[in-house]
């Protein structure tokens, strides 16, 4: 359970990173209140996934998550650079959060 209540954690850290594109400064009210609640909830779920989970483990994966989840969405939705070098980058930290999980 603490696996998933991480991974949520992650994909809400996704949300709060571009969310803050999005808020231009936190001038725009939705924007902002959304983000907001993201990086609340991120920190939240993370806590709550620490009990159980080794912290260095855990907070590698949530980064590790936010990382790769926001490079993939600068791509997609802003047209940042895809390049093989980038990529592949991208590839090892997946690599890496599937480690610790199977470490774990």
């Amino acid at each position: 359970m603490a696996w998933t209540i991480l991974f949520i954690a992650g994909l809400l850290e996704i949300g709060w990173a571009i969310g803050l594109k999005f808020t231009e400064g936190f001038t725009r009210l939705v924007p902002s209140a959304l983000t907001g609640i993201c990086m609340v909830g991120s920190i939240v779920l993370l806590g709550l996934a620490l009990k159980t989970l080794p912290v260095g483990t855990a907070y590698a994966v949530w980064t590790g998550i936010g990382t790769v989840g926001t490079a993939i969405l600068g791509i997609v939705l802003f047209g940042e650079p895809a390049t093989a070098l980038r990529l592949g980058c991208i590839a090892l930290i997946v690599s890496g959060i599937i480690g610790l999980k199977v470490v774990t």
